[in-house]
């Protein structure tokens, strides 16, 4: 069973370009934390992940406090947490703020920008990958503050870089459907990231992640997110995996820190949050929907990890259009 392709399916995933860009050195781009930027590029999209892609030349990037790292055609650098960072090449007197090129991204110009001293160039596409903000505690969980991975030397990875390619090539052209391919190929970028990042993981490696990875802790994730409302027991889930239930409790410790009902008992506010967002269902349906067979159960559950009762919950939604933000993390 495939935990990730369970998570995957359970969240709601978006894409898209900022710009297809040429600098010749010198050149500094400064990126500010996507969080200022967030509005601006997907205004209602609660969790966005940046990233960088190189297809000619070479660059740098650097986080406060971090090493530098270099960067080569084929290289991908994703930015899971958004934080605030630079990317250049050479010694640029002056750093380009990359908000004040969001006009062309905004207006739908993916034209290659040409910035720079004149010197040797470098190619790069940037884009964002959208979802809703509890892939925080799914696949986002424990990921470090930058990834960095090369599509180049297998045949996947290849077919994307070159699909990449060939859709900024056509998002000039008005041909219909642009955009949503724009979105779909960088969901796919996404989604063969976190399988190469799965794929480096040392062996030592803990967090959801590394779980999924896992096979009796992947499985038990994959049925928990197949059949969030199933009554599942400890009993019944180690009956299903084909293990103890000690063996079960250890590994599902071990890399989540916390038992697998825990776990389930969070997923399935967070559906139940998502379904007082996106749906009319009345309280109690929605508490039938996500496994609970009494509605004041559901309600003192859901009180205790977002601070509001359901009801209250949903009118502050409907009133600011934004997602309450104190929930404790499953990480």
């Amino acid at each position: 069973m495939d935990a990730l392709s369970e998570a995957l399916n359970s969240v709601r995933m978006t894409g898209a370009i900022f710009f297809d860009a040429e600098f010749t050195a010198p050149w500094g781009l400064a990126v500010p934390a996507i969080t200022q930027i967030a509005p601006v590029l997907s205004p209602g999209t609660e969790r966005l992940v940046g990233y960088h892609l190189v297809t000619e030349g070479t660059a740098l990037v650097r986080f406060d406090g971090a090493t530098d790292v270099h960067l080569a055609a084929g290289d991908i650098v994703i930015i899971p947490h958004g934080d605030a960072h630079m990317v250049s090449n050479g010694s640029p007197s002056t750093l380009i703020d990359s908000r004040d090129l969001l006009g062309t991204c905004i207006a739908g110009d993916l034209s290659s920008l040409r910035l720079g001293g004149g010197g040797k160039a470098t190619r790069f596409v940037c884009g964002y990958f959208g979802c809703e903000r509890h892939a925080d505690r799914l696949f986002l969980a424990g990921l470090p503050p930058m990834i960095k991975l090369n599509l180049l030397g297998d045949s996947a990875g290849e077919w994307l870089e070159g699909s990449i390619r060939h859709l900024v090539a056509e998002a000039g052209s008005g041909r219909p459907g642009g955009k949503v391919l724009l979105s779909k190929m960088a969901e796919a970028f996404f989604i063969e990231t976190l399988r190469r990042y799965m794929d480096q993981l040392p062996p030592e490696q803990t967090g959801w992640l590394a779980g999924a990875r896992d096979p009796i802790v992947g499985a038990t994730l994959a049925l928990l997110h197949r059949l969030p409302c199933h009554p599942w027991t400890v009993a019944g889930l180690a009956v299903e995996i084909g293990v103890s239930r000690s063996v079960l409790m250890e590994r599902f410790a071990h890399f989540l820190n916390e038992p697998p009902l825990t776990y389930l008992a969070r997923w399935r506010l967070q559906l139940a949050a998502r379904m007082l967002q996106t749906t009319q269902h009345t309280v109690l349906q929605v508490a039938s929907d996500v496994g609970y067979e009494s509605e004041a159960a559901f309600n003192r559950a859901f009180k205790r990890e977002f601070a509001l009762p359901p009801a209250r919950y949903r009118k502050q939604l409907a009133g600011t259009n934004v997602e309450p933000t104190r929930e404790r993390s499953l990480a």
